[in-house]
């Protein structure tokens, strides 16, 4: 099968040289895709560089190419436009991941082992937070219940035949095949950020796809933000952070894909929850009218409120 990397990146160029070297010791990997998000770092000069020098490498390794946007669009616009590109090359399994993860060096054989073994059409490795490895970066809610696990050992205890089925944590080196993106077609390019790997996944679990977490198979990603803040007495979580930028998207894309997939008692609990939280747990009274500025935005399909926030 041919298998392509596509790694989206804006302005983290240590990050990405930290990256690239990576994948290029990966054995399976037919090319590396790197959609720079009209970064402004030193990034395109680099990646030109790097693309020049891997056509001329003596060893065998996957080309580096490098698509340049002409502007920010994006973790969404530039997977929407990365995994176009991998598809209509030819890739047979496109391998998703941002510029700041570090897959480990047997991430993608683990993964593809399982994809043949099982048909797998969307699957992915456990995501650890790179400060602390026994941890998940992203908490994730086990299957058939209501508990949501931070550690690495309950997720492995919580495996059947080393998969966590219906789980993953999409765009953290996901796999994804050919066949389901023709089926689905691509990510939501105007969600910009925060919600459009979600609504990736649940548009697959519509379709029928096979998801899964392989819980061998290893990604390091730093731990950012305060994913997960418990709230309610530690009844629940929310998934806040500092960012401005963030939230709005994240108020925006996550009311549209609560109404589209789960239905308005979903969208009311999330509305509660964000009340709630910036009314008691984290008080910040001027992230619920800017939430719900984000929230009409998006029921009108208006995509253009994040711009305000752009640095």
């Amino acid at each position: 099968m041919r298998v392509q990397a596509v790694v989206v990146t804006f302005n983290r160029l240590p990050m990405l040289q930290r990256l690239i070297p990576r994948l290029q010791e990966t054995a399976g990997l037919e090319r590396i895709l790197v959609v720079d998000n009209a970064s402004t770092d030193g990034t395109g000069e680099w990646l030109a560089g790097l693309e020049a020098s891997s056509a001329d490498a003596p060893v065998p390794a996957p080309p580096v190419v490098r698509e340049s946007l002409p502007t920010n669009t994006g973790g969404a616009g530039g997977f929407h436009h990365g995994l176009e590109c991998a598809v209509r090359d030819g890739a047979d399994l496109v391998w998703l991941m941002d510029d700041d993860g570090l897959p480990a060096p047997d991430c993608l054989d683990l993964l593809l082992e399982r994809v043949e073994r099982d048909s797998l059409e969307f699957c992915g490795p456990a995501v650890l937070a790179e400060q602390d490895p026994s941890r998940l970066c992203f908490p994730i809610r086990l299957p058939g219940g209501t508990a949501v696990v931070h550690a690495m050992a309950d997720v492995e205890a919580a495996a059947r035949d080393g998969l966590i089925e219906g789980v993953v944590i999409p765009f953290n080196g996901v796999l994804v095949t050919r066949d389901l993106v023709e089926r689905i077609g691509l990510p939501r390019e105007e969600f910009f950020i925060w919600g459009d790997d979600v609504e990736y996944l649940w548009r697959s679990a519509r379709a029928g796809a096979r998801i899964a977490t392989v819980v061998d198979a290893h990604f390091l990603h730093p731990a950012t933000d305060d994913l997960g803040t418990p709230m309610m007495f530690g009844r629940t979580t929310y998934n806040h952070t500092a960012s401005d930028l963030k939230h709005y998207c994240m108020a925006r894309n996550n009311t549209l894909n609560l109404r589209a997939y789960r239905g308005w008692a979903h969208v009311l609990l999330f509305w509660l929850k964000t009340t709630w939280f910036y009314t008691f747990t984290k008080p910040q009274p001027t992230r619920i009218p800017l939430s719900v500025r984000a929230a009409a935005a998006g029921l009108r399909g208006d995509f253009t409120g994040h711009r305000r926030y752009l640095r």
